[in-house]
Formats: structure tokens, C-alpha cells, sequence
């Protein structure tokens, strides 16, 4: 496992100290907000998850672009992987996302919110990522056709965004913008932490399932080698004259 998690370590540790700092930050240095008190605290942690996953679904696309340029199998592991990573992020954003909102509004779901909205469509879309993916036996046809979902899924995310942006009468607050953020300093500084440690998460965790995934393989063609190998010796003694 040493070879296939190279650098772990220090990424793990980097994660660590960088979301235990946005923890400090958050109960102890960002202040109450004056409507809603300490429930809005919780949204140092779901923007973070809710970027991170559109950008990681972003990325899967990209990497998928990378697996049809060029063959190799490496950039589609990444791909699903990203992809897969950003959906359990993106469950992550909806449940504190609901939280937030009952607290706020008293309702756990606003369906007239085209940010929240548009949200979940884009999770619905790519929760049938997989079920497409796995439908197809052929590890070729798999890959090939996973690659091309994940591209115009992933192309879809910031026209979302756009749209949204475009929107009017839109419920969600506004706390982040093309222009410069709403947020007072220290605010800012707890939220700009939180969302490094959030993505140092993704990153770790994707690296991880990577890591584990490679060894994984390379155990089975370790073993279909033994198998292999002693096939053939058994077969040798069948063969061999008494």
C-alpha cells in the first residue's frame, strides 16, 4: 500500500490541521449572525461540501476528457472515482443544506429556491452515473461510455450555475458573488478555511479510494497469475508419462 499512497501521509496531516483550525474558527472566532444566531454556523460546512462536489464533478469531467484522448484506463479510474467522491460530498451539502433550511425557514425543502433546485437535479443526474456505468459489461465499451456521460454531465454544472445566477426571486441567500462576497472579515476568513479543508478532504479521500482501488487490481493479477501458473503445472503433471 506504501507505493500506491504515496504522499498520503502529509496530505492526511495537512487535512487534519487544516479542518480542525476551520472547527476553531467556526465555534470560536466567527461570529453569531444576527437573524438566525449559531444555526448559521452550519454554513461554513455546507457551501463547502455543496462547491466541492460541483467541482468535483467538474473534474470527473475533465479527467474523463483526459481517458478519450488518450486510451489509458488511469484517467477513467480518476474520473469515477472524482465522480464518486463528489456524489457522497453532494449528500453531505443536501442534509446540512436541509438542516439549515428548517432552522431558517421552517421547512425542510423549498422547492420554489432555484439554487436548491438546481442542486439536486444536478445530483439526480449524475446518481445515474453508475447505474450506467455498471450496465455495461465490456470494461472498453464501460469506460468509453462513462467518459462521455461524465463530460456532458460535467459540461452541464456551470450552465446550472449560470442559470441560477440569472435567476430572479431567488429565496437562497446570497452570500458569495461574481463581485466580491457579503461576508465581514472574519466571517470570510472562517468560511476561506473551511473551504480548504474541505477540499483538502476530497482530495485526500479521493486519493485514498485511488490508492486502495490500485492495489486492489493489482492483487487480482497477482492472483490470476498464481492461478494461472499453477494451471498450468497441474496440467504438466497430468500430461508427464507414470
Amino acid at each position: 500500500m506504501t507505493s500506491y499512497g504515496r504522499g498520503l501521509r502529509g496530505l492526511s496531516v495537512a487535512t487534519i490541521a487544516t479542518i480542525t483550525v476551520a472547527l476553531a474558527l467556526v465555534f470560536f472566532y466567527a461570529p453569531l449572525d444576527a437573524n438566525q444566531g449559531f444555526i448559521q454556523k452550519i454554513f461554513y460546512i455546507h457551501v463547502p461540501l455543496a462547491i466541492v462536489a460541483l467541482c468535483g464533478f467538474v473534474v470527473g469531467g475533465l479527467l474523463a476528457i483526459a481517458h478519450l484522448r488518450t486510451g489509458d484506463r488511469k484517467w477513467d479510474l480518476r474520473s469515477y472515482v472524482a465522480i464518486h467522491m463528489a456524489l457522497i460530498f453532494g449528500v453531505g451539502g443536501l442534509i446540512t443544506g436541509s438542516i439549515w433550511a428548517k432552522a431558517s425557514w421552517g421547512h425542510w425543502w423549498v422547492w420554489s429556491d432555484p439554487t436548491l433546485v438546481s442542486f439536486l437535479i444536478v445530483m439526480l443526474l449524475f446518481a445515474t452515473y453508475q447505474p450506467l456505468r455498471f450496465s455495461i459489461e465490456d470494461p472498453e465499451r464501460q469506460a468509453r461510455y462513462a467518459s462521455v456521460f461524465a463530460i456532458v454531465a460535467g459540461a452541464f454544472v456551470p450552465l446550472n450555475f449560470i442559470a441560477v445566477r440569472m435567476a430572479q426571486g431567488v429565496v437562497h441567500p446570497r452570500v458569495l458573488t461574481l463581485t466580491g462576497g457579503r461576508l465581514p472579515g472574519s466571517m470570510g476568513l472562517t468560511f476561506a478555511v473551511s473551504l480548504l479543508g474541505i477540499a483538502l478532504l476530497y482530495a485526500t479521500l479521493w486519493n485514498y479510494e485511488i490508492a486502495a482501488k490500485r492495489a486492489r487490481m493489482q492483487l487480482r493479477r497477482l492472483r490470476r497469475a498464481a492461478l494461472g501458473d499453477d494451471a498450468a503445472g497441474a496440467l504438466g503433471r497430468s500430461a508427464a508419462p507414470s
